[in-house]
């Protein structure tokens, strides 16, 4: 097996994640939904009371009593916490340890308003959409880790997820690779939003394509908050005690592709269901589309 690390490779074009400061929601809208491309915003979430409250220590204090399950291990959180703050390269805390905020801790939903707007309306938070349609992803998660952690394997989010990321507490690094990267990295035949290859140690003897792969590096820092659209592909690699705020979006760009993959996601339940939740979601869609139309 071949090795090389990925920071050897040029960047894809843009070469780099413009960060703004203020943005109006239409700027946002047409400049990086409509055209497909990342970006930074700086400031957006500095009114969050979550900035400078959730730390390990806050979530050790409240939480650390909750148990947690990651690669069959069962830990306290209060014993994860402590594997966090120690995290070495060499030995690090177990990764990728996330929550469902609805799910563990939903009083720290207040904490992280106002919430951000990537279309006219939130349509995952639309009265028509029931969380049930959301089965197969997390709405609202917090990622935590420490320095070594990382998960090497590219993906880009179930569902079809636009994917907004603020980190709460400290620092963390993603690497993206844009959508026309993806005839590079090998996508899985039976799940197209997954890619085999381990970005931090690629064989390229059985993936000769990836290294043409251009990849994007960015080092998130606290406060700001990084939005992709769906089908930018992206792993984490983290440096030190990590919290990070994730929250699934969706809007009229990536509306139709989540109703066909969810009826999907269904359909291994039960075809009975599934047929009348892609009835359903076309239906809300065009009434969406009909609502944002009138809307400024």
């Amino acid at each position: 097996m071949e090795t090389d690390s990925i920071t050897r490779r040029p960047p894809s074009s843009p070469q780099t994640i413009e960060k703004r400061d203020t943005i109006s929601r239409e700027e946002f809208i047409r400049d990086y939904v409509m055209a497909s491309k990342p970006v930074i915003l700086t400031k957006a979430a500095l009114p969050w009371k979550a900035i400078g409250k959730i730390t390990p220590g806050y979530i050790k204090e409240k939480y650390g009593h909750l148990k947690k399950t990651i690669k069959g291990v069962e830990y306290t959180y209060s014993e994860l916490i402590d594997r966090i703050l120690h995290s070495t390269p060499q030995n690090p805390a177990p990764y990728p340890f996330n929550v469902n905020i609805e799910e563990t801790f939903p009083e720290i939903l207040q904490d992280i308003k106002p919430e951000l707007a990537y279309g006219k309306i939130d349509r995952i938070n639309h009265p028509l959409v029931p969380r049930y349609m959301m089965y197969g992803t997390e709405v609202y998660e917090l990622f935590f880790g420490g320095n070594g952690s990382s998960f090497p394997f590219l993906h880009f989010d179930e569902l079809y997820m636009h994917t907004q990321i603020t980190q709460i507490y400290g620092s963390k690094e993603f690497i993206l690779f844009s959508p026309e990267q993806t005839k590079f990295l090998y996508p899985k035949p039976e799940n197209p939003k997954i890619s085999p290859i381990d970005v931090f140690n690629p064989d390229y003897e059985k993936y000769p394509l990836f290294r043409d792969a251009q990849a994007l590096r960015v080092n998130l820092l606290q406060g700001e908050t990084l939005f992709f659209p769906t089908g930018w592909w992206h792993s984490t690699q983290i440096h030190e005690p990590s919290i990070t705020f994730g929250r699934a979006q969706l809007n009229g760009i990536n509306w139709n592709l989540f109703v066909e993959d969810e009826f999907k996601v269904w359909k291994r339940k039960s075809v009975f269901l599934a047929v009348p939740m892609l009835i359903y979601g076309k239906l809300v869609g065009q009434l969406m589309n009909l609502q944002e139309k009138f809307m400024k």
